[in-house]
């Protein structure tokens, strides 16, 4: 009799601790975030980097001592609630200082072959550290001054001992831009009602009128030979470089002049491009110095377009239905056969554009 409750006692433990692992592992699983639906799978680098490390990410990226005069921080051309744009046509930096380009959405850069609107970086690691340095950014004199302000903090030097070791120096500007490329891969949205309808089965996930602007957009009015869409997920970009004629029509008669211009400009090409208007509408061909690049900038992702406004490189079209009606003209003409779409089927396409629209993160 004594064994038996022995051996009851025991099975008892054995079942409790199984239940209690069972426990667990639900409550992990109801508490880990699930990856978004319509996203490719994750690219293995994202899998592989600690949670301390995209910690210190995030603060590096909202730290506005990490400029000139304390005054901006990745966050303000990247804000959380505008899908990591900034709402300006150009993005702004210290003083006030204004650039060339319009602020891209940052959302899913972990699966990025080339990064800003040239693609003149391979890396989120080599692209995090450039506007520290330039001028119209952050404005820093160089890598060094933003190495000596992160070293000053003491919170910050023990963050970088915890993440990196505690060889000396553990803060090094490599460091710095392998935390913020961390938190930056961490910025992933899917999950959007064209997902849930496309790739999730719920039919009742779109209204009517953006089921119509998706057959448009994936047939007649051809959107989806460059916002690519796939069977099982869609990064809505092809990641290539197209030119739709933005910007270009106050260059006409001088290309010859600027493509010179810019081959023998003497500044690092990242302040060229944000210093220079015209120089910047040049695009690709500031980083290839191939011709047939000029004017030609990378494809955006449409995830949470209705969110970045404005839109294109420079900002120069201020809405959706804007930027409808100038990607249907340029799409004709480089198509070389007429697209003409009723007032009703551009109004489908922008509701269609809208249900791209993520559930934003919490700051």
């Amino acid at each position: 009799m004594k064994c038996g409750r022995r051996e009851i006692a025991a099975s008892f433990a054995v079942a409790l601790a199984l239940a209690f692992a069972v426990t667990l592992a639900a409550h992990a699983t109801d508490t880990a975030p699930a990856w978004p639906l319509g996203l490719p799978p994750a690219p293995h680098e994202r899998g592989t980097v600690s949670h301390a490390l995209v910690s210190l990410g995030k603060r590096l990226f909202f730290d506005l001592r990490l400029s000139a005069d304390g005054s901006v921080s990745c966050a303000n051309c990247h804000e959380p609630d505008k899908a990591f744009s900034d709402g300006r046509r150009v993005s702004q930096g210290i003083a006030g200082r204004t650039g060339t380009r319009n602020a891209p959405s940052l959302f899913n850069a972990v699966f990025a072959n080339s990064l800003f609107w040239d693609g003149r970086r391979d890396t989120l690691e080599q692209q995090a550290l450039d506007p520290f340095v330039n001028p119209n950014e952050h404005g820093l004199a160089n890598l060094d001054a933003l190495v000596e302000k992160v070293r000053v903090d003491e919170p910050y030097r023990g963050a970088f001992a915890s993440v990196f070791g505690s060889a000396k120096p553990s803060i090094t500007a490599k460091r710095i831009g392998q935390a913020i490329a961390a938190y930056v891969r961490s910025l992933v949205a899917g999950d959007s009602p064209f997902d849930r309808y496309l790739y999730g089965g719920d039919k009742n996930a779109l209204p009517p009128a953006a089921v119509r602007g998706l057959e448009l957009f994936r047939g007649r009015a051809g959107c989806a030979e460059c916002h690519v869409m796939g069977a099982q997920h869609a990064l809505l970009s092809d990641g290539k470089f197209h030119s739709l004629g933005v910007g270009m029509e106050k260059l006409r008669g001088r290309l010859a002049e600027l493509a010179t211009r810019a081959v023998n400009h003497p500044k690092p090409l990242d302040h060229t491009v944000l210093q220079d208007a015209e120089l910047a509408e040049l695009g690709r061909f500031l980083v290839t110095r191939d011709p047939r690049d000029i004017g030609k900038f990378k494809t955006p992702s449409l995830r949470n377009v209705a969110l970045t406004a404005p839109y294109m490189h420079n900002g120069e079209v201020a809405t959706l239905e804007e930027a409808v009606e100038r990607e249907t003209y340029y799409r004709a003409l480089t198509a070389n056969r007429p697209l003409i779409l009723s007032q009703d089927e551009k109004g489908d396409l922008v509701e269609f554009l809208r249900s791209l629209t993520s559930k934003m993160p919490s700051k």
